[in-house]
């Protein structure tokens, strides 16, 4: 079967006698994307430093790309790109530039890079663009250069910090596009996303951590399945004038939100039944990703 992208075994960070990532446990297979999902401060970015060898773990045992981190992590790392969360381009170098002093992190020369260049540029939609300074490029240009900088040493493994965020619908169908290309041809994925939609479109399997715990671990389906029911009825009005109708469904599980509500169950019609005798607005749809992470992290606020 071959060594794993990366292992993760009994990881334990703490700062300030708080644990941040408390015997977290994980393995990617190669050629599949896998999902690190948590609210604010569940330790995701503490567990991608570990994994990077950026931070160094109070216990436990990372391999990444067949190495040991942090021992190796130098060497590690040259077989990985990172997409950070923030763009970090340099704005007084021009896309190519950009490309060809970034490789230079892997000791690659603008020889080795020229070849791959027409490529990387197509891949991020910036064929027009080579000449261009970084801050002429829209929000959406900037974070397809961050990605294709990420392959220029043609990376077997790419840790993806947010890919995403602060896109518009266009531009991020479009990084999911590419990212999909990328596990097609065989490349490991390590995606982090507060997007639900997102993580259930690409991820083969993921794991949800709050507290720096795994609190759950499955392919999307699998979690859905597992942990929430079949059909999710948000009432926007009148919420009052059907508890006590709702509360004789077998099965239906309810929570407040503001001056509506969430009914989960299983079988809707009943539920329906009473919202359309009463005339009452609601929306109807099939349980998602997001549904679970909400009832297992909770609605509350994370700073």
């Amino acid at each position: 079967m071959g060594t794993a992208p990366l292992n993760v075994q009994d990881l334990h960070k703490t700062y300030a006698q708080l644990p941040v990532v408390d015997g977290l446990s994980f393995t990617l297979e190669k050629g599949r994307c896998f999902g690190l999902l948590g609210p604010n401060g569940a330790g995701k970015t503490t567990t991608l430093k570990l994994c990077l060898g950026l931070t160094v773990p109070d216990a436990g045992r990372i391999t990444l790309a067949g190495l040991p981190i942090p021992a190796q992590a130098k060497a590690a790392r040259m077989r990985v790109g990172v997409v950070p969360q923030f763009d970090n381009l340099d704005p007084d170098f021009t896309v190519s530039e950009n490309l060809f002093v970034f490789g230079r992190y892997f000791g690659l020369s603008r020889a080795d890079i020229e070849p791959r260049l027409p490529w990387l540029l197509q891949f991020s939609s910036l064929e027009n663009k080579r000449d261009a300074r970084i801050n002429s490029l829209s929000g959406g240009m900037k974070r397809r250069l961050t990605l294709a900088r990420a392959l220029v040493n043609d990376p077997d493994i790419l840790f993806l910090d947010e890919p995403t965020t602060g896109l518009d619908p266009q531009a991020r169908r479009l990084i999911w596009e590419r990212l999909n290309t990328l596990k097609n041809a065989g490349k490991t994925l390590l995606l982090t996303t507060h997007f639900m939609d997102e993580a259930e479109r690409l991820c083969d399997h993921l794991i949800i951590i709050d507290s720096g715990r795994k609190i759950a671990a499955g392919s999307p389906g699998e979690l859905i399945a597992q942990h929430i029911e079949a059909h999710v009825i948000e009432v926007l009005e009148g919420v009052d004038a059907i508890l006590a109708d709702s509360a004789r469904i077998p099965g239906m599980h309810m929570e407040k939100n503001g001056e509506g509500a969430f009914f989960y169950c299983q079988d809707a019609r009943p539920l329906l039944n009473i919202l359309d005798s009463k005339g009452l607005r609601y929306l109807h749809r099939a349980a998602n990703l997001e549904d679970v992470f909400i009832r297992l992290t909770g609605r509350e606020l994370r700073d």
